[in-house]
């Protein structure tokens, strides 16, 4: 902290904070920063001269940290995503360097709030769902595991988009998290590496290793300019590091203006937004150049690094592995064949060797659709060298097929990775990859006998499945402070760092008083989302009513549409059975951001919101139902909804979701699941019990038969059942929009199919319709016995142990990265917890 000080290390043996050094310093940062003292500094300034004290808590052990991996040369994984779904980072590095409450306590003596502090901090747009969200848990449990670890992408400058809600429309703003700078990043433009984009190929024979020569000619050169993030791990003196690149021109003195601002103009495209519109041979190509331009420069600064300490690269898989979230990092199979025989000489067996024992990828959907291809006239002028590497490992790869199953063309086309002009990344990265997994095992199961079962049949010990994971410390220790500084308080603090400890508060299940508090601090927790829903949405909520929630990146498949079906035909039995005591109130909360592109589910958006306006302003319900769209859904608000929910919406088509973690983080902050046996639900019914969760719908093997056989006919429901009838054509009748037409797309994907093409009820909506109906019947009837609710919720979060990000780390570190604890010696810490959860 104070530059004059020379104890370390800004606290005591026990980890404990200088409170009155804390002061001296935020006062002196505001004075040198803005010069200003705590009395006239407004929230802005003094949460940037907090933030660049906490940078100076962190840096220390930052820079041990990197000392030790090079003084050990420790094996690290370069994690390579196209998102990393952050959220706000200076509570989470406060709590885990274990000064949260010391610098509370400080800020509250200098008449400053933290919690209000924080909300100054903006969310990093680096992400979208649950995917960027999973690789920024990742990074924080590996480093609270003491594993070397970098995680590589972009820095969006706009990130995905702020989503606002204009008269019940999803409209898409730039969210400007960098304007005013991010003051826990740090530029390292010496480290800075070129990617080249287009161009020609020239081979040239090379005498001296009687060989060819590729050299890229003529092509556009871009800078990738690094900044590092740090990712603290908890209370052990590890700091991983976040490292994304920034997009700049590389430009030179003799060049004319319109050149410059051209090749500016190329370079900015780059880093400017997540996930551009793809719709358009123009949007295709910017968003592979995106993924070409981050894989390129990690490859090219994980192997200089290699090669700071080693001369040998062919053992570079013995000190470095790059594990692929999901077919956007695809490129890297190429791109470190390229380094290694363009740029160090390899051959290509050689090469080859090195590359397949370096890459491991994950996979994170069961839709074809999602399974990126990029056309070939787009790959071969973008990137000329990259596509000829392909062609090569493609060709390599098919004589081997053919001579494994001769005549068998059929099984050749599925398992080509250039077909029909098209570049198939999942079937690159399954040729080029030692390791394959899943994210939950009913997913693995599926991408080892439907989705890539002929690559699985000839490489069976590649498929593994690891089941997804969240950081409690985030969701649970740092989102709901009370429910954790309550559990400590019954089993002691080491649930912070062995999360299979929660499981000791099982035994107080039938402990009425402990049911009473648990319920307690459920409702202060809900009454802090009301107040949040009646800033944000100028709506008043009833606390005592059922919270009933679905947040998650808005998707046909994970069936928001079936929720709002049921939400209509719940207001439409509370205006046809007004005394019905059957039905207790409820409040829905939904929210979740649409693609851009995605027309579908944006109006799918807008049915939600006009259905909330209907109900929210119909007297005759007597307050029994609210709904509500929670606008710009992320990861700091949704902390606050995790730790109110009282039921978790977890109805995707059973069969499509790879896992999910929204029921993760429901289930660890005490919340049952109404859901279908899909993803991760499957095995959060194995650990908690049917008993303690809804479950309802088509199995998926049920939902494949029908998929494979037909039989499904959406419109026989439509005609037997006069409720689910009355519900579809309240969408076209002029209920919820005096334009019928508005909302009849919907109306017909469900019916007759929406599209050239597309199948009726694409996700079996309607087959599972009432089914589901069945299931909420039984929410009311278990929510009426409040020590029963109690319970189930209790037995979730008691049972939440296996779904720790924690856990998941271990088994990808102990099966197939393989790697070492970092050894640094670290001031002792008084690891009890005590107030972290308070």
């Amino acid at each position: 902290m104070n530059e004059n000080k020379n104890d370390n290390k800004k606290g005591n043996k026990n980890g404990k904070y200088d409170k009155n050094e804390f002061k001296r310093d935020v006062i002196e940062r505001l004075r040198e920063m803005f010069i200003c003292g705590i009395e006239t500094a407004t929230q802005e300034q003094i949460y940037r001269a907090v933030c660049f004290v906490a940078m100076e808590l962190i840096s220390e052990n930052w820079l041990g940290t990197k000392n030790a991996v090079r003084q050990y040369n420790t094996k690290t994984v370069y994690y390579l995503s196209m998102e990393f779904l952050v959220g706000r980072t200076l509570g989470c590095n406060l709590l885990n360097l274990g000064a949260w409450s010391e610098v509370r306590e400080a800020l509250e003596e200098l008449g400053v709030d933290l919690n209000l502090l924080e909300d100054q901090e903006p969310d990093p747009a680096l992400g979208n769902g649950g995917m960027g969200r999973l690789a920024s848990c990742f990074m924080e449990s590996l480093t609270t595991l003491s594993y070397s670890a970098v995680g590589c992408g972009i820095r969006y400058h706009y990130g995905l988009f702020r989503q606002a809600i204009v008269n019940g429309y999803q409209r898409e703003l730039p969210d400007d998290w960098i304007y005013e700078g991010y003051p826990f990043e740090v530029c390292h433009p010496e480290e800075a590496r070129i990617v080249r984009f287009g161009g020609r190929v020239e081979q040239v024979y090379n005498d001296r290793k009687k060989g060819y020569d590729f050299i890229h000619m003529d092509c556009l050169e871009v800078l990738a300019v690094p900044y590092e993030i740090p990712v603290v791990g908890y209370r052990n003196g590890i700091v991983n590091t976040m490292l994304l690149w920034d997009a700049r021109a590389v430009t030179s003195d003799d060049q004319d203006y319109n050149t410059v601002m051209e090749q500016r103009r190329l370079a900015d495209q780059l880093s400017a937004v997540l996930y551009p519109d793809d719709s358009t041979d123009e949007g295709k190509e910017l968003r592979l150049r995106q993924e070409y331009f981050f894989v390129s420069a990690s490859i090219q600064n994980a192997v200089a690094n290699y090669k700071k300490d080693s001369v040998d690269i062919t053992k570079l898989p013995e000190k470095a592995v790059f594990q692929l979230n999901d077919t956007h990092p695809a490129t890297a199979v190429a791109e470190l064949m390229r380094v290694l025989m363009d740029e160090e000489g390899l051959g290509w067996d050689e090469a080859w060797a090195v590359t397949t024992k370096c890459l491991a990828i994950t996979n994170h959907t069961v839709l074809t659709e999602a399974l990126e291809r990029w056309p070939a006239h787009i790959f071969t002028r973008l990137l000329p060298r990259i596509y000829q590497i392909i062609v090569e490992i493609d060709r390599r790869f098919i004589a081997d097929i053919n001579m494994m199953f001769p005549g068998d063309f059929d099984r050749a086309d599925r398992m080509r990775i250039i077909h029909n002009n098209e570049v198939r990344m999942a079937n690159l990265c399954l040729v080029a990859s030692f390791s394959v997994n899943g994210v939950a095992e009913l997913h693995t199961t599926i991408l080892k006998t439907r989705l890539f079962r002929d690559f699985y049949e000839i490489m069976p010990d590649k498929f593994n499945n690891k089941t997804n994971g969240v950081t409690h410390r985030r969701f649970l220790l740092k989102g709901n402070k009370p429910l954790a500084g309550w559990i400590t308080g019954y089993i002691g603090p080491f649930w912070i760092t062995d999360f299979s400890r929660i499981k000791g508060m099982a035994v107080y299940a039938d402990n009425e008083k402990v049911l009473k508090e648990f319920m307690r601090i459920k409702h202060s927790n809900k009454i802090r989302l009301a107040k949040y829903i009646l800033d944000k949405n100028g709506l008043e909520i009833d606390p005592h009513s059922i919270y009933d929630v679905q947040v998650k990146r808005i998707h046909q498949y994970k069936r928001s549409i079936l929720f709002i079906l049921y939400i209509i035909y719940r207001y439409n039995r509370i205006r046809q059975h007004p005394e019905d005591g059957d039905l207790l109130p409820r409040t829905f909360i939904i929210g979740g951001k649409a693609a851009k592109a995605y027309y579908i589910a944006k109006l799918t958006i807008k049915l939600i919101n006009s259905v909330a306006d209907v109900i929210n302003n119909d007297p005759s319900v007597k307050g029994k139902i609210k709904v509500v769209f929670i606008e710009n859904y992320r990861v700091s608000n949704a902390e606050m909804i995790f730790a109110a929910a009282d039921l978790s919406e977890q109805i995707s088509c059973s069969g499509f979701e790879a896992s999910g973690t929204g029921c993760q983080k429901m289930m660890m902050n005490g919340c049952p699941l109404i859901g279908t046996m899909d993803g991760a639900n499957v095995e959060i019914v194995e650990e908690a019990g049917p008993e303690n969760e809804f479950i309802f719908g088509l199995t998926a093997d049920e939902v494949a038969a029908y998929e494979q056989n037909g039989g499904y006919d959406p419109m026989t429901i439509f005609n037997n059942d006069s409720e689910i009838r009355q519900v579809l054509t309240q969408l076209v009748d002029g209920t919820f929009s005096e334009d019928r037409n508005l909302f009849k797309d919907i109306y017909d994907s469900l019916l007759t199919g929406y599209g050239y093409g597309d199948r009726p009820d694409r996700y079996f909506v309607l087959a599972d319709l009432r089914s589901y109906i069945e299931a909420q019947q039984r929410v009311d009837e278990a929510y009426r016995d409040r020590k029963r609710w109690a319970k189930m919720g209790l037995l979730n979060m008691a049972n939440s142990g296996r779904f720790s990000s924690d856990r998941t780390i271990e088994e990808y570190v102990q099966e197939i990265w393989h790697l070492q604890k970092i050894k640094m010696t670290v001031p002792e810490k008084e690891n009890d917890g005590s107030g972290e959860g308070k």
